[in-house]
């Protein structure tokens, strides 16, 4: 099975593999290599959760009204 972009995951989906690869990588059992392949696609899905956490801050302050002075801008679920 291919790997989904850290981006093309839900915000659950990228937090349950980044566990993993936590885990994993605690374990110390990992090659150097792998470590840092792992280490590599940890730190990519932690900022495509951090996008998603940022978009959704955005949605809310927005539909509360906390901000009225924030810049629209569109909303897309889509993190390029």
């Amino acid at each position: 099975m291919a790997t989904k972009k850290p981006e093309n995951l839900s915000f659950e989906q990228a937090l349950e593999e980044l566990t993993v690869i936590v885990t994993d990588m605690e374990q110390g059992d990992l090659s150097l290599e792998q470590s840092l392949k792992q280490f590599e696609r940890g730190i990519a899905l932690a900022n495509a959760s951090s996008n998603k956490l940022q978009q959704a801050e955005q949605k809310v302050a927005i539909l509360m009204g906390n901000d009225p002075q924030a810049a629209l801008s569109n909303f897309n679920d889509n993190v390029e």
